[in-house]
């Protein structure tokens, strides 16, 4: 989901363009065929066309029902009311974050206004209906989502200055709300309907394909309206928004989910990385970063060479001693290397019998240290079986698909 939000925030701004651009022809092809007479050839946008002569079903005014000159029939005015609700609900999804059904909800009664108690200035405000919880939200209307507001009340609105009341059917809770004054709602077939949720993607897809977008692989780039609501996010937070407000204007109830709704970059983890190393070193001695002189670099290379041992490699670290004092079988960070076994071998043979000596001729300091070394020697022949058994693959005579597939056919 991360891949697929960086892939269209940086063409949203085409997509926006695209949407103004196929709504102002929309206008311009709705105008042009109004103005010409029935039967009459009009020229619009370069392309010629002829108006109906008789109304249609979904033209009832016949005034703005044309064919090309293929023949093929036009629908100006659904074209345009796809395209004007396909402009609305881009802008309004980007603007705010919604989800589709909280959109498609949303009512004249739900614009409303604050009065800050300190100036006394008026805050435009949007009242969000609960879709996935049961809290309602407000979110601030900007300049821009003032101006889509406007728009679509400007719209829908009656000649009486009125909104129509119209019913409308919840999907996700199964059920008819009673008539409320939508802001998605058009006239068809003499009716007042709400929009829906089909339409609006319907319009979406047409944008798109009008703007011709395309992926990193040249595939055509689509939008979900929910991609939407991820864009806002990744916005939001990259612009500083805090994420717990975020996670109140989205109207989540866990800030994790909103945290998997903001995208993460590559360069905004690589800067935050540097950041973070910047600020540690700054804690640090600011000798510990000077260039190292020759002397220095031959001795720090010098110190890997002398790790290597008859037995293994010796994995102390840079600037420390042996703490064993060379008695490289008591040491836990000695490796041995598997080709020096037979040595390891030899050499608890010969600790058993300096240990049998010891005990023999009564040297039981000695004695003593020596079983330490003979118990470190076979813990090294230890390591070295389980390395060795980890490494070596196991038949547990289960039957393979080819198998299986054999006796089934």
């Amino acid at each position: 989901m991360d891949q697929r939000t960086r892939e269209r925030l940086p063409v949203l701004p085409a997509l926006v363009a695209a949407a103004e651009n196929r709504l102002q022809e929309a206008r311009t092809r709705l105008e042009a065929v109004r103005q010409a007479p029935r039967g009459g050839v009009f020229t619009v946008l370069g392309e010629t066309f002829t108006k109906a002569a008789k109304s249609t079903r979904l033209d009832a005014s016949g005034s703005a029902c044309a064919y090309d000159t293929s023949g093929r029939r036009h629908h100006f005015a659904l074209a345009e009311h796809r395209a004007f609700w396909g402009w609305a609900a881009i802008e309004f999804l980007r603007h705010t974050g919604v989800r589709i059904e909280e959109m498609l909800e949303c009512s004249h009664h739900s614009i409303t206004q604050y009065t800050l108690p300190s100036t006394g200035e008026l805050i435009p405000l949007l009242q969000i209906a609960p879709s996935k919880t049961d809290e309602e939200r407000l979110l601030v209307v900007s300049p821009e989502l003032a101006d889509v507001l406007s728009a679509i009340v400007s719209r829908v609105r009656e000649a009486s200055g009125a909104i129509p009341l119209i019913p409308f059917y919840d999907s996700l809770e199964k059920i008819w709300h009673p008539p409320t004054p939508l802001l998605f709602q058009w006239s068809s077939g003499g009716q007042r309907r709400a929009v829906s949720s089909k339409t609006i993607r319907k319009a979406i897809n047409e944008i798109l394909h009008a703007a011709g977008l395309t992926n990193a692989a040249g595939q055509p780039l689509n939008y979900q309206p929910h991609d939407f609501r991820r864009i806002f996010t990744t916005e939001a937070i990259m612009n500083g928004m805090p994420p717990h407000i975020a996670q109140l204007i989205l109207g989540h109830r866990n800030i994790n989910t909103t945290m998997g709704y903001k995208a993460v970059y590559p360069e905004e983890a690589i800067n935050g990385h540097r950041a973070f190393i910047a600020r540690r070193r700054a804690l640090r001695p600011s000798e510990e970063y000077r260039t190292p002189t020759d002397a220095e670099w031959e001795e720090f290379l010098g110190h890997f060479e002398q790790r290597k041992v008859a037995l293994g490699d010796c994995g102390r670290a840079y600037g420390t001693s042996c703490q064993h004092e060379h008695s490289c079988v008591r040491c836990p960070v000695l490796r041995v290397d598997p080709a020096q076994r037979l040595r390891l071998e030899e050499i608890r043979s010969n600790l058993r019998e300096r240990v049998a000596e010891a005990e023999r001729e009564g040297w039981l300091g000695e004695a003593e240290g020596l079983r330490v070394s003979l118990a470190a020697t076979e813990n090294k022949l230890s390591q070295l079986d389980d390395r060795r058994r980890r490494a070596t693959t196991i038949n547990l005579g289960i039957p393979t698909f080819r198998e299986i597939a054999g006796r089934i056919s």
